[in-house]
């Protein structure tokens, strides 16, 4: 395949794209972040992750660069650990997605990654009939008028007994685009944003601030909530392992994440010395 001209900006989701099955990134990946931060080419992920869940991302990766995080909502500087730029839910909006989606989905419950305080990422706040399928360090278990009085960096809404494409189909026809509505897993969970805050307004704010255009920007991703970030970017790459939504979008298909297919990719331009 023609490579063509360089990317000036390389974009990446996290789970499922440079990160493993095994929560490992590859030496061979962490080695082209390395190269691709001596030749002055922005390296960015972009994941649905919370900064609090950044931290062995940074470890592995020798803390570089920026990480778009939440789906869009936060700008998260992985050399200082501190949010540098939040577009929250506030409390009314967010009390209206309850309300529709408790009218839409019965039996739904919630939980929400809180904003910053002065660049501190915020924490993990859940009802008590949410359950969580990670392990998540000091949870606060808050009723709906506390744990929304913040606002939120993203919504968490869970079903029990239904899967995500069909939570997702429910909930568009219930909010229509009062808010932004995706998800990253099949496991019932619904993951909301601001109206007009995805993967593609963060990354695109964050190449306007280099003055690099979305032509000259290559994206890679597996999931839904990947899908305005690819659909943005002059490239597009989805994983062997992608969501159908995925791979009936980009304009090639790579490796999956355990054959290190973002690397692949990226050595058309950036091969080893």
């Amino acid at each position: 395949m023609n490579a063509g001209p360089a990317p000036l900006l390389v974009a990446t989701d996290l789970d499922g794209t440079i990160v493993r099955t095994d929560g490992t990134i590859g030496p061979r990946t962490v080695e082209m972040i390395g190269r691709l931060e001596a030749l002055g080419t922005p390296f960015v992920m972009v994941t649905g992750r919370p900064p609090r869940w950044m931290a062995p991302i940074a470890e592995q990766t020798g803390h570089r660069g920026l990480a778009v995080c939440a789906n869009g909502a936060l700008l998260y500087d992985l050399h200082t650990e501190r949010v540098v730029r939040a577009h929250l839910i506030d409390a009314p909006a967010a009390a209206e997605v309850v309300r529709g989606l408790r009218k839409a989905l019965p039996g739904v419950a919630f939980a929400i990654e809180k904003g910053p305080v002065d660049g501190v990422p915020g924490g993990f706040a859940r009802e008590d009939v949410y359950v969580a399928r990670f392990d998540v360090a000091n949870v606060r278990v808050e009723d709906l008028d506390e744990m929304l009085s913040g606002g939120a960096a993203k919504l968490l809404a869970r079903h029990e007994s239904l899967d995500s494409d069909a939570m997702l189909a429910a909930a568009r026809d219930a909010l229509g685009d009062t808010v932004e509505l995706t998800h990253s897993s099949g496991d019932g969970l619904l993951e909301i944003s601001a109206a007009g805050i995805t993967k593609a307004s963060g990354l695109a704010a964050f190449a306007e601030q280099l003055g690099i255009e979305a032509a000259d920007v290559i994206a890679f991703g597996d999931m839904p909530n990947d899908l305005p970030m690819l659909s943005w970017a002059g490239r597009s790459v989805g994983m062997a392992n992608a969501h159908p939504d995925v791979l009936a979008l980009v304009d090639e298909v790579t490796l999956s994440n355990d054959d290190d297919g973002v690397v692949r990719v990226l050595e058309r331009w950036f091969p080893a010395a």
